[in-house]
């Protein structure tokens, strides 16, 4: 009788191992997600296919960084393109032209492929969400910053990268802050074209008419290193406040140095690391609200993840950089 107990316990066990074996994985072996972007070489984007390589690697998924190596919407848009054509599980995009994304995005949601923009956003487009900096807000404060530095006086230039949404947020930021500093007047506003060379030659050219600058506010990652540079040149580091915007590490060079006063910076990391996250969500369908995300009246995620931002001077740089360097970023 214990012998029949046992060969039965034995063949229960094994039938349940044969079930568990014959189980469907959670993530298939052609799961793949893919970051969008334009400009990619830059530091911003590195440090974002690093956050893209640790969630694959936690999740057990493909994923990829794609896009063009200098600032091209155009070239952008034939990437995205691209892409959607392969079929992927999930597309994170950062949308260089919100009005030439809109039709594509569009596209790909309705073939079943969700989206979800990161650092720049497609608001009028069908995207399922947006991840990335409350960029108003990241606005508000460079200019409330630039003010405190300059006694709430002063003549500032903007450096900018026209076009994208998310640096006409932060210009918009910038001039309502100012509001409340009449003392503080904007003199021109440059687009650097996401190139630290055109920003340069634009401070340049304006200090060479003589133009009395006290201040710079870059708003994307390229002005600061610019405007650093042509400082540097003309002589006159540190007779002119300069706040950067993100942490390339020529910016926080710039700040070790005594360049640069100042920088705002976002999580780009952090953007990637979640957008697929919820992207996988997403594609198993593991919100229940709705039988489908595909068909729900409504996003079953949230429509906006403020990454938020901090601002790096020269009384944090040093606890800022030990703790990136404590984290090697791996490059795809």
């Amino acid at each position: 009788m214990k012998r029949n107990r046992t060969l039965c316990s034995l063949a229960v066990a094994i039938l349940a191992t044969a079930g568990a074996g014959c189980q469907k994985p959670y993530h298939q072996q052609d799961e793949r997600y893919v970051l969008v972007a334009a400009n990619i070489d830059l530091p911003y984007w590195q440090e974002a296919s690093a956050g893209l390589t640790d969630v694959g690697k936690n999740a057990g998924v493909k994923v990829e960084m794609v896009g063009p190596s200098a600032f091209s919407p155009s070239d952008e848009l034939t990437a995205f393109q691209q892409t959607l054509a392969q079929h992927p599980s999930g597309i994170l995009v950062s949308v260089s032209d919100p009005k030439l994304f809109k039709e594509p995005i569009d596209h790909a949601i309705l073939q079943g492929i969700p989206v979800i923009c990161i650092d720049a956003d497609a608001p009028e487009s069908n995207r399922i969400l947006f991840i990335g900096t409350d960029n108003f807000r990241a606005g508000q404060d460079s200019g409330k910053r630039m003010a405190t530095l300059l006694g709430g006086q002063g003549r500032v230039v903007i450096i900018t990268l026209s076009g994208q949404r998310n640096s006409e947020e932060r210009v918009r930021g910038v001039n309502e802050a100012l509001k409340n500093y009449p003392g503080i007047k904007i003199v021109d506003t440059i687009d650097d074209k996401g190139d630290s060379r055109v920003a340069d030659d634009g401070i340049s050219a304006l200090l060479t008419k003589k133009e009395k600058i006290d201040g710079i506010i870059g708003l994307e990652a390229s002005g600061g290193e610019g405007a650093a540079d042509s400082l540097h040149r003309l002589d006159m580091t540190e007779k002119i406040k300069i706040v950067a915007f993100d942490k390339d590490p020529q910016t926080l060079e710039g700040i070790e140095r005594k360049w640069i006063t100042a920088t705002v910076v976002q999580k780009p990391y952090v953007m990637a690391f979640y957008g697929v996250r919820f992207l996988d969500d997403l594609h198993h369908n593991v919100v229940h609200e709705f039988k489908d995300w595909a068909t729900a009246p409504m996003a079953p995620l949230p429509t906006f993840v403020d990454t938020g931002t901090a601002v790096v001077d020269s009384s944090n740089l040093a606890v800022f950089q030990k703790a990136l360097a404590e984290h090697p970023k791996p490059v795809i």
